[in-house]
């Protein structure tokens, strides 16, 4: 189940679909292109509140997941903006699978 979660992930990266870093990631939720952010199991607290609270006030999903940055071919990376819907919804039914 985990592959199949990370292919759809680095697919919708591969696609133009989804804005991985800190700086583009909260540049997506704040223009409203933002349909989901995934944020890296690992990454500290502070920045877990941090983006709990920009996702809560831009009504943006917010989940978390393991390995954001290796299924982007980026490892390193904790946070990512999914731009469209359609993969929205693959990566949240992947997740609620898992």
């Amino acid at each position: 189940m985990q592959s199949r979660l990370y292919n759809a992930i680095g697919l919708c990266m591969k696609a133009g679909k989804a804005q991985s870093g800190a700086f583009a990631a909260e540049k997506a939720i704040k223009s409203g292109k933002a349909r989901l952010v995934l944020l890296e199991n690992g990454a500290s607290e502070a920045t877990k509140a941090q983006y709990a609270a920009l996702c809560e006030h831009w009504n943006v999903p917010l989940r978390t997941t393991d390995a954001v940055g290796d299924a982007i071919g980026k490892p390193g990376r904790i946070v990512m903006a999914i731009t469209d819907e359609a993969f929205q919804k693959m990566i949240e039914g992947l997740l609620a699978q898992d």
